[in-house]
């Protein structure tokens, strides 16, 4: 008996596959770190997701790989999400308000493969860099 059971596995990349077949034309709009406002849909963001996982891909990201994000909630950062847990690999968001030593051990304890960040995290970034 299998009732109301789902036929298929509940992913983090199953959401964007949905919003893109059912609200694909839904508009997301997110302000840049640059300033300026972005708009786009669903449709785009799920195409670009999976654009940057490929581009992962290429660059040796494999299932259960770690990527860092040190990111504003943007329309780059929504993507980073979707591509890095679409592919398998686990995306973990780090808190860009603590302490640099706190955001050196995260990310030497997760063992990220990459970090992604914000122009605005450069010198942050530059300062951990050898840490």
């Amino acid at each position: 008996m299998l009732g109301q059971m789902m036929d298929m596995p509940l992913l983090i990349s199953s959401l964007i596959v949905h919003a893109d077949r059912h609200h694909g034309d839904t508009e997301i709009v997110t302000r840049t770190v640059e300033g300026p406002i972005h708009r786009y849909t669903y449709r785009d963001a799920h195409l670009r997701s999976r654009q940057l996982a490929g581009a992962l891909e290429k660059l040796g990201v494999k299932h259960g790989d770690r990527i860092g994000t040190l990111a504003w909630n943007t329309h780059r950062h929504f993507e980073i999400y979707y591509a890095v847990s679409g592919m398998g690999a686990v995306c973990h968001t780090i808190n860009p308000r603590l302490f640099p030593e706190q955001i050196t051990y995260i990310a030497n304890h997760a063992e990220d493969s990459y970090l992604f960040f914000d122009l605005t995290f450069v010198p942050l970034v530059e300062k951990l860099r050898p840490s």
